[in-house]
């Protein structure tokens, strides 16, 4: 079945006059949007999708939120949504998608990312947990770190080291990890906004059957680029109006408070806020080109300019507010379920802006993948990447 923006936009309103958001329970209404197919309609049929053109989504989501329809909270699940849906969709078997793709996308699970380790962060591919396969079971040891919203997650999308004895990218393998089961061990890392969003977790003899399993065993590396790649389009590419996100909030405070203006901050606040818009159209680029097949590398630039912009555009809002800036509400460590720039104030976004350019791949291993896949530049030599995994010096 394939649709055009008419035949959406007329199944879209057929869908509402059978479910009125206003007496229609939430988690009832987003059941049965998934069910309609208008979830998201580039998805198969059954599976939150009608086949249609990516781009048409924003035909029924126009309709909804005209109506008043409930979302399901993307931010409060990012990274169920721009990460591990997409991977379920092209490695998952059937019954995997139809297990674990409509109770993502309603957000009745939540899921978090097992990828990081104490030892293997930007080198991501030097992971040491271990999973052992012992009939249909495997059981898997190590420890993951900077795992956001893990306090809150129901499923993990993990990767874990199943063959020692061959180079380091070869010997990995992919999963989805119950965070229910025993031996899981989740423990708040508190951050220098005085929050902990994100986590350290430990898995002792954590056992997952292996129906469990994404992809072929010792081809997790694989898999995971189609997570990665679509992280960094996910936290980089979101879509928002001109003036969205953080230069909107300091050119508020600069109409709405002339007695903070100079010079200097205003020719700031003009680059910043050109430079907001330019990388505002190039994320729009870059969903157009997404209709057309899966992301690619071009989804690290984009993370990369968000990561700056956000940095950059925090400080200038501290600097402009002067004595305020230098305020903050609440030290308190809570573990919030989402990140909330834009209900904070300034100083918390000046200081949760520096994890931008960690979290999502280390801006320093993005300007390599830039690079390498974008430019086409020579690679960095990597000695390493014929040795088995278990010679390597750690």
């Amino acid at each position: 079945m394939s649709a055009d923006a008419a035949e959406l936009r007329a199944l879209t309103q057929e869908f509402l006059a059978a479910h009125p958001p206003a007496t229609t329970p939430r988690e009832e209404f987003l059941r049965a949007r998934f069910d309609a197919g208008l979830a998201w309609v580039h998805y198969p049929q059954g599976l939150g999708g009608l086949d249609a053109p990516r781009s048409l989504q924003a035909v029924v989501d126009a309709e909804l939120t005209a109506a008043g329809a409930p979302d399901n909270d993307p931010r409060r699940n990012g990274i169920g949504l721009g990460m591990a849906a997409p991977t379920i969709l092209r490695y998952g078997t059937e019954e995997q998608k139809k297990r674990f793709l409509k109770p993502l996308w309603t957000g009745e699970e939540v899921w978090c990312q097992l990828f990081s380790e104490p030892g293997a962060g930007s080198d991501l591919a030097a992971l040491g947990t271990r999973a052992v396969l012992d009939g249909d079971t495997w059981t898997v040891d190590g420890q993951k770190v900077w795992t956001s919203g893990a306090h809150n997650a129901r499923f993990a999308i993990l990767i874990a080291r199943t063959d020692p004895d061959v180079p380091k990218h070869k010997g990995i393998t992919y999963f989805v990890c119950d965070m229910t089961d025993p031996g899981v061990d989740v423990r708040p890392l508190r951050q220098i906004t005085g929050e902990a969003e994100f986590n350290e977790v430990f898995l002792t003899g954590v056992k997952i059957p292996d129906a469990h399993r994404l992809g072929e065993i010792g081809d997790g590396w694989k898999v995971a680029q189609t997570t990665l790649n679509n992280e960094r389009v996910a936290i980089g590419g979101a879509r928002i109006p001109r003036e969205g996100g953080l230069i909107g909030l300091a050119a508020k405070t600069w109409r709405e408070r002339p007695e903070l203006r100079t010079q200097d901050l205003h020719q700031r606040l003009v680059k910043l806020w050109v430079e907001a818009e330019v990388a505002r159209l190039t994320g729009e680029r870059l969903r157009q080109q997404l209709v057309a097949g899966q992301p690619g590398p071009e989804g690290a630039g984009m993370k990369l300019g968000f990561a700056r912009l956000n940095q950059e555009i925090s400080g200038l809002e501290v600097e402009l507010l002067g004595e305020e800036g230098l305020l903050y509400d609440d030290w308190t460590l809570r573990r919030p379920e989402l990140v909330d720039f834009e209900g904070r104030e300034a100083g918390y976004r000046y200081l949760r802006a520096k994890g931008n350019s960690i979290e999502g791949g280390t801006s320093e291993i993005l300007l390599n993948i830039v690079a390498e896949r974008v430019l086409g530049l020579p690679p960095e030599p990597r000695t390493d990447k014929d040795v088995a995994w278990k010679d390597l010096s750690r």
